[in-house]
């Protein structure tokens, strides 16, 4: 027999110990009546305590994945198909833009397309570096729905 046989559990270990699971469940699932202050909480009322949290609005959010319109000749030309291009975080997700969209605008887009850019290489002199690389969203919008971004340009 060697050392670690001895800790090796066998078929009837292992019922033991999910019936003990069982019952530890059953235990904590029973609502109990409302406790003083410092008492346990029920899941009920921690369920309860969840919903109940009121929603903040995300435009903080929105603007640190918006980082601003691009404004090219392009992007101008995408505007007659009711598209529109944004330069967003690198770590940003269509769904995060999407809500970013709807909470500083106003409009649920239709489509979201992310681009990847890379950085175009530089020089200055005889000083050689790299722009660097950046991400882009083009957001097509529903009929009718405007972002005014190029007034003013």
């Amino acid at each position: 027999m060697g050392f670690f046989d001895r800790f090796k559990k066998t078929k009837d270990d292992k019922k033991k110990i999910k019936s003990e699971k069982v019952e530890k469940k059953k235990e904590t699932t029973t609502i109990k009546p409302k406790a003083e202050i410092g008492a346990p909480i029920s899941l009920k009322a921690k369920k309860e305590i969840k919903t109940n949290k009121v929603q903040k609005d995300d435009t903080k959010n929105a603007y640190r994945i918006l980082i601003g319109p691009v404004v090219t000749e392009k992007a101008t030309d995408l505007v007659s198909e009711n598209k529109y291009e944004f330069e967003v975080a690198d770590c940003a997700n269509k769904i995060e833009i999407k809500k970013a969209i709807k909470s500083v605008y106003g409009f649920e887009p239709l489509n979201v397309n992310i681009v990847k850019v890379r950085g175009k290489r530089a020089s200055y002199g005889r000083i050689e570096g790299k722009r660097k690389n950046w991400k882009k969203a083009i957001v097509t919008l529903k009929k009718g729905e405007k972002i005014e971004i190029y007034e003013g340009v």
